[in-house]
């Protein structure tokens, strides 16, 4: 296909003087603050662009270069700058000569095109969204093949009347769709210029127009959630009449080893039984053929911030229940209703109210607290509406843990959290702390100087001090022993350390070895990228060493009978299996890790006597692998069946719709017996 200039950029261009730069600008809101900004400035055939956000201490620092062609593609693009965790970025895309090369994180590549194509920037703010959907409205279906590989396309949604008076503008929603696990959604004005970028949790929109973001976070949750209800309907499978798992092994945590082979009935979102593997099928009931294989109770991933992208992914890892750290609580618990209802498919949600205190570097979520009293009112808000902890965090003033702790316990509710800025692991099991979140926030007790601030990326890049560092000096076994003697559970999160401390540019991480050829183009393209800064001499061993420090940490946890409770940070769903994988490189059994992640984890959230195991009168909440865990861990990545509350999920089903090849085929199911 020839291509020809959009009409936008067209009229982009020519309205442009070399001599008078436009500038388009706009605002980066996080929940309710507005966290940074994006100004692009066009001048003839070219665009410069600084992009900047800061949330949570941390967030992306770029500058980009791009310039056009006469078929209005970029034939030059440089991004350059750091990610939200400080990886330096040094991007460029070049076509000439009838050829494009570029290099990104993953490395140099090119390809051989006697026109210009379009170029997918690994980097770019997201001022190249709006630019992807104004080539793709200009061609004919609205789908284009891209560089470096795989191809994009556009869906156009509803026009919307936004601003007020004067500046009131009608713009249009699309949904463009190919760039990684889940859709992106851009909205344009009359002229296809990029008016916002919506997600629920972050939204990047025109300046003038910040008043407009709540309404363009919801407008991203609702088309979100329209299609994973569509991918409900196509997916969730339920029977009138009882579903029965037919010669089937079970996991049994109690035991931590394997059943005879025996047949599993659930009606009604319970087991209904399990019996003999020969047990004569009645009347109405749907089989499934088990072939011998086995079933896990479901799984609990303990470190999640859970969003509807990402919740039928979890549930198709054969994680039925997730312990949410932090949230929107309007939109968390908007999405706990779709779940609940059946409109679309998720885990089990447990809700950790979080609260932090108000300043700069605060993350924009959960409760923002300025006083103690506030702090104590934020507890008291939690425990009212059924959370079942509170987690403190990092802009918290330390002295007021001691307060906010006695009275979370004294209204029923457990402790957990970050260590706040300037303060250490020690003080805050003295404070009350029942858990301690992630291993990094205890180990930099014992590398920080005092007066370091951990609200910014230090909470990360300080561990390269790791290396090296004494484990048997006092400072550390005093924490362990406090930790031991007081009976405070760790939940070390080693998945996410694994990709700050050890993720290079160009390989393939370690923890998604298993799983990175079935991932889509971009997803995979995202992955191989270091995400801290490595670019010192010396840095890239440093966090290695670090990272050895860290696992021979939890090691002695782990000898001491600490609690290591498994979670990931990281969204879950396949990283969550590598997690559970990450426990058995500290000496844990396959067997002792899935009755960590399963009924353990049930009796720590108070619900063993509902779920945990396979048994009657549980929920029905397992799934079902072709192997033995037991034996080997790897065989919780080819599940070929979920059961939540009784519902039958096929993940070979649901995997094509985010992109993903399927791990496994699906069982064998035999229509409703008759007699």
């Amino acid at each position: 296909m020839r291509w020809m200039i959009p009409t936008a950029l067209a009229v982009l261009f020519v309205a442009a003087s070399p001599a008078r730069a436009q500038d388009e600008r706009f605002s980066v809101i996080a929940g309710e603050t507005r966290v940074g900004h994006l100004v692009a400035s066009t001048s003839a055939n070219r665009v410069e662009i600084d992009f900047d956000y800061k949330n949570n201490g941390r967030g992306p620092t770029l500058a980009e270069s791009l310039e056009f062609g006469a078929a209005g593609l970029p034939v030059a693009w440089t991004v350059s700058g750091s990610t939200t965790f400080g990886s330096k970025v040094d991007e460029r895309f070049e076509w000439a000569a009838d050829k494009a090369t570029w290099r990104d994180s993953t490395g140099p590549g090119e390809a051989a095109t006697d026109l210009p194509k379009l170029y997918i920037s690994q980097s770019a703010s997201p001022w190249a969204l709006g630019l992807y959907a104004r080539l793709l409205l200009a061609d004919g279906d609205r789908t284009l093949p891209t560089l470096p590989a795989g191809q994009v396309s556009l869906a156009a949604g509803d026009t919307l009347l936004v601003g007020e008076g004067d500046t009131r503008i009608d713009v249009r929603t699309y949904t463009l769709s190919g760039l990684d696990l889940n859709p992106d959604y851009v909205l344009l004005d009359a002229r296809n210029q990029l008016f916002a970028y919506a997600s629920p949790g972050l939204v990047v929109v025109r300046e003038g127009y910040e008043s407009e973001a709540p309404r363009l976070r919801k407008l991203a949750a609702d088309l979100g959630a329209a299609r994973l209800e569509s991918i409900q309907r196509e997916t969730a499978k339920t029977f009138d009449g009882p579903l029965r798992f037919r010669n089937v092994r079970l996991f049994d945590p109690t035991a931590r080893a394997l059943t005879e082979p025996v047949s599993v009935v659930v009606h009604a979102g319970q087991i209904a039984g399990v019996q003999p593997v020969d047990a004569p099928v009645t009347p109405g009931e749907t089989v499934v053929e088990g072939e011998g294989g086995t079933l896990v109770p479901g799984l609990y991933e303990m470190h999640s911030h859970t969003s509807q992208d990402g919740a039928i992914l979890n549930l198709a890892a054969g994680i039925t229940s997730v312990r949410d750290m932090g949230n929107d609580q309007d939109r968390l618990a908007a999405l706990i209703r779709r779940i609940e209802a059946g409109e679309i498919a998720g885990p089990r949600v447990h809700r950790s109210g979080f609260i932090e205190g108000r300043s700069p570097f605060s993350s924009n979520n959960g409760r923002l607290v300025e006083s103690e009293a506030d702090a104590l009112d934020a507890v008291r808000w939690y425990a009212a509406r059924g959370f079942h902890q509170v987690k403190l965090y990092n802009s918290m003033k330390p002295e007021w843990s001691v307060a906010a702790a006695a009275e979370a316990h004294r209204l029923g509710l457990r402790v957990s959290g970050h260590v706040p800025a300037f303060s250490n692991a020690d003080a805050m099991i003295e404070a009350g702390y029942d858990e301690l979140t992630h291993i990094n926030q205890i180990m930099l007790g014992w590398v920080l100087e005092d007066g370091e601030d951990t609200r910014t990326l230090l909470r990360l890049t300080a561990l390269k001090r790791l290396a090296g560092l004494d484990l048997d000096s006092a400072r550390v076994q005093r924490t362990l022993d406090l930790i031991e003697e007081n009976g405070v559970a760790v939940e070390p999160t080693i998945a996410i350390h694994e990709n700050l401390l050890l993720n290079q540019d160009g390989q393939v991480p370690r923890g998604l070895a298993d799983v990175f050829g079935h991932l889509p183009v971009g997803a995979q393209r995202n992955a191989r990228r270091a995400w801290a800064d490595m670019s010192a001499p010396g840095d890239a061993e440093a966090y290695s060493l670090a990272y050895d420090t860290l696992m021979d940490t939890l090691r002695k946890m782990r000898e001491r009978g600490v609690l290591l409770i498994p979670g990931t940070d990281l969204g879950g769903s396949y990283h969550f299996h590598r997690e559970l994988e990450l426990f058995t490189q500290l000496g844990y059994s396959p067997a002792e890790v899935l009755k960590l992640a399963t009924l353990d984890m049930a009796r720590y959230l108070g619900e063993d006597q509902q779920s945990g195991s396979i048994e009657r009168g549980k929920r029905a909440d397992f799934f079902l692998v072709p192997g033995d865990p037991t034996a080997d861990l790897k065989a919780i990545k080819s599940i070929r069946a979920v059961v939540k509350d009784g519902v039958l999920y096929l993940p070979s089903e649901i995997h094509p719709h985010f992109g993903i090849r399927p791990f496994t085929e699906a069982p064998r199911l035999l229509h409703p017996h008759i007699d």
